[in-house]
């Protein structure tokens, strides 16, 4: 491959296996790749200009055994990048600062690059990440979408619960990180009934839902046009609570579900989406959410490397003409 045609930028972690298996098919069609962890890459040896004139801009990264030309960067893959934390011998609100600083200057700089095809651009997948956001995208893109209401009213939550025939479940609006008595907690997608809601509601908004009668789950990775939909049987309401527990098979995309699929990525300026759907007996499936850049690599191994394979032909075309 002609270095001129330009090199795939990578924001990931070093431990991010995930990306190995993308970047083992670039490595294969001999396609240029810089590597890089920018929250924390940037504090050891690595560094990062850019220069803004009138008429154009210029800039450069440099690492241990490169330089790269941001001007030539034809993709760049937004993966699972360490947070900006400043580097670890600065204390307390000085690098707290450095932190901000780096967030507002080398993340501006990299999610700016001239004509680099961004998979996905970081605003966007930001954007998308918020839970009211995508259930309002999902409901303009013609998807069925399970009642919701999302309050820190506990008279609205508790009114909300006990109005769903089916019953209704919690989930949080976002993963964060929680512990319980020191030790890492995940919060999971449970079922919740009217008498458990209390005037804690208040302290934050909490996201109610009716629980869907689903017959299993289903997993749609999209990368670009093509999809990858896998059928998910769990014991569990929450598949991801037990995975050794599920069972994962290829499935078919409803044409049905794939224009709106398609019309939710154009929406949201996505490249990649990873949909969750819960399936009815009758065939309907209820959009659950979509993670912009969620894992894949748990799939069948047929799954995964078509998906590996396909995102690597998006990283290698670059920008549209």
């Amino acid at each position: 491959m002609d270095d001129r045609c330009g090199s795939v930028l990578v924001l990931t972690n070093p431990l991010d296996v995930t990306a190995d298996a993308v970047l083992r098919v670039l490595a294969e069609r001999r396609v240029p790749v810089v590597r890089l962890d920018p929250g924390a890459d940037l504090h050891t040896g690595a560094s990062l200009t850019a220069a803004y004139r009138t008429g154009g801009q210029r800039g450069a990264l440099r690492t241990a055994n490169r330089v790269l030309d941001l001007g030539a960067v034809r993709s760049v893959w937004v993966r699972r990048a360490s947070p900006y934390e400043g580097p670890s011998e600065l204390d307390g609100q000085d690098r707290r600062f450095a932190a901000s600083q780096a967030l507002w200057g080398a993340g501006g700089i990299l999610a700016s690059l001239p004509g680099a095809h961004y998979v996905n651009h970081p605003w966007a997948n930001r954007a998308a990440e918020h839970k009211p956001a995508q259930l309002a995208a999902a409901q303009r893109c013609g998807f069925p979408v399970p009642d919701t209401v999302i309050t820190n009213d506990p008279r609205e939550a508790r009114e909300f619960v006990a109005a769903q025939a089916t019953g209704a479940v919690y989930k949080p609006l976002w993963n964060t990180p929680y512990a319980v008595d020191g030790r890492p907690h995940a919060v999971w997608v449970r079922e919740v009934e009217p008498a458990e809601i209390t005037d804690a509601v208040s302290a934050c908004p909490h996201l109610f839902q009716a629980r869907v009668p689903k017959a299993f789950d289903a997993r749609v990775t999209a990368v670009g046009d093509r999809l990858f939909g896998v059928r998910i049987d769990s014991p569990d309401l929450d598949w991801r609570r037990r995975q050794d527990r599920m069972a994962c098979t290829p499935i078919d995309v409803p044409e049905s579900v794939a224009r709106s699929v398609a019309a939710y990525l154009g929406r949201l300026r996505l490249v990649y989406g990873a949909f969750d759907f819960a399936v009815t007996g009758s065939g309907a499936w209820y959009f659950l959410e979509c993670n912009p850049n969620g894992q894949w690599a748990w799939q069948p191994a047929a799954t995964t490397d078509a998906i590996a394979r396909a995102l690597a032909d998006q990283l290698e075309k670059g920008p549209d003409s």
